[in-house]
């Protein structure tokens, strides 16, 4: 696609991390926020709107590729699976059997156990790559060891105000306009933790506790109208 996949924007590789590369590719709370609907959109397309629902397995940021938009689009089925539509939530049916595979950091707890494939399983790795566009760390990083991981991180972080754990360029990015740049950050702030709750909720160690995919989606687009609302009364555009 012409923007390449989330992956490129949020990791810039070194070649491409010049001070213009850089700035080209930083994205603000509203194009991250559209992005996290549009991928939410096709989750809940995939699992309940599908004659046979679908789980994708192998949802991370280098699988969600940016049209000329920077619409996402959820890329590379190579690892999808076919579900009994009886057995949404708990097996599954066509090549289901065996080890299953995904991507160290996204894939689900219960599948490292030998569980079956459920849906519940795509939304934790959507709730990873939620944490991961909003804090800009990705699950494998070298801080997350001894019992620590990144849904841990993030919901210690919403006890202590959460901000500390935002990617540096969401904060700083606002700071950058002249006129009321604190304001800018403290207005986000409401809206960055209730990301970071959305996420939390969606990466729950059991699948039973995870926030189902719709009430995702509408989690998410209650916070982008919030948000909205909130830019226009400011005189934002």
């Amino acid at each position: 696609m012409v923007n390449g996949s989330l992956e490129d924007w949020l990791h810039p590789s070194p070649s491409e991390d010049t001070s213009q590369a850089a700035e080209t590719k930083k994205l603000n709370i509203l194009q991250r926020l559209n992005i996290a609907i549009d991928v939410a959109s096709a989750i809940d397309y995939l699992h309940l709107h599908c004659k046979t629902p679908i789980v994708h397995c192998d949802l991370k940021p280098s699988n969600i590729l940016l049209d000329n938009q920077l619409v996402g689009h959820i890329g590379d089925f190579g690892l999808a699976k076919f579900l009994q539509p009886t057995a949404q939530n708990s097996s599954t049916s066509e090549g289901s059997s065996g080890l299953v595979r995904g991507t160290i950091g996204y894939t689900a707890p219960e599948y490292g156990m030998g569980s079956e494939l459920s849906t519940c399983g795509d939304v934790y790795s959507f709730g990873i790559l939620l944490l991961e566009m909003f804090t800009g760390k990705r699950p494998t990083d070298g801080m997350f060891r001894d019992g620590l991981d990144l849904p841990g991180f993030s919901k210690h972080a919403l006890l202590n105000g959460a901000m500390e754990v935002i990617d540096p360029s969401l904060i700083y990015g606002s700071e950058e306009d002249e006129k009321g740049k604190s304001t800018n950050i403290y207005q986000n702030k409401e809206y960055l933790v209730s990301v970071l709750r959305v996420g939390v909720a969606c990466s729950a160690y059991s699948g039973a506790e995870r926030m189902n995919i719709t009430e995702t989606v509408s989690q998410l687009y209650s916070i982008k109208e919030a948000l909205l609302k909130s830019e226009k009364n400011s005189g934002a555009r």
